[in-house]
């Protein structure tokens, strides 16, 4: 098992596409044996080969994810307007994926699915309701949702989560994620979400220079984020769940994920 630390280290398997030879490449390179798993694959067809690749070669994942159809990531207008579960012309299919999720990652004894729900900035109680029905079908269970950081500033998500108080709702923490939407420091965000902080995304980016665009996503260790810090912040905290590494961008996402699973491998305080 790769480690960095005492938390596992694992890759995020929508990184690398669907393939499951290019990720059987990428475990056996680095040595990881953890996965945050995108459960898109085995929603999206009748396609259990996906997941008894994961089975046979006795893989651990740490989380499970799902993305929407109706997501626009082109600019930060677009996946305002479409992101997650806040569009209600998308919440009757949305919900549906969701409860199919949510079984299946019971069935495969996995702890937390994780999904953006969207810019819940300015939330109202129908969108509260939404996540509260959610909530309830994951803790019948025995699983907690993480809500994906980033999209909303580290204080609104606070907020949203105090109101709530639901103990499946969690988060799953993606410091890079911050950076790209421009909502904070990554550290000072991850101090304000302590209690909710369950599971973390390694990912780096830069910052735009202009207000409303995106950030640009970079190999971890190139960006805006202080990782070092980030990483001494998490002991401090004493964060107990897993490392998973995210790359979404660039035209080296194997060579770049290995050179963060070794880096973290090698940090020390």
């Amino acid at each position: 098992m790769l480690s960095c630390q005492n938390w596992p280290v694992g890759i995020c398997t929508w990184s690398l596409g669907n393939d499951i030879t290019v990720l059987e490449q990428a475990m056996i390179a680095s040595g990881m044996t953890h996965l945050h798993l995108s459960l898109d694959p085995a929603l999206s067809a009748d396609n259990r080969d996906y997941l008894n690749s994961i089975e046979k070669n006795q893989w651990q994942p740490t989380a499970s994810m799902i993305g929407f159809s109706q997501e626009d990531y082109s600019t930060l207008e677009t996946i305002k307007k479409t992101g997650g579960i806040v569009p209600d012309q998308h919440w009757v299919k949305n919900k549906e994926k969701i409860l199919q999720a949510i079984e299946l990652t019971a069935s495969l004894n996995i702890k937390f699915l994780t999904f953006h729900f969207g810019f819940i900035e300015n939330s109202d109680d129908e969108l509260r309701e939404k996540v509260r029905f959610l909530a309830d079908v994951a803790e019948q269970n025995n699983i907690m949702i993480l809500m994906e950081s980033g999209q909303e500033s580290a204080e609104s998500l606070k907020d949203f989560l105090v109101k709530l108080s639901h103990p499946a709702l969690g988060v799953n923490f993606d410091p890079a994620n911050m950076i790209l939407y421009d909502k904070g420091d990554p550290v000072s965000a991850l101090e304000t979400l302590t209690p909710w902080v369950k599971h973390i995304h390694i990912k780096d980016a830069r910052r735009s220079a202009v207000a409303g665009q995106w950030g640009e996503e970079v190999p971890w260790g190139d960006g805006d984020c202080d990782n070092y810090e980030f990483l001494k912040t998490l002991n401090r905290i004493g964060y107990q769940g897993a490392l998973a590494i995210e790359r979404e961008a660039g035209s080296k996402r194997l060579e770049d994920i290995q050179h963060a699973a070794l880096s973290l491998s090698q940090f020390s305080f």
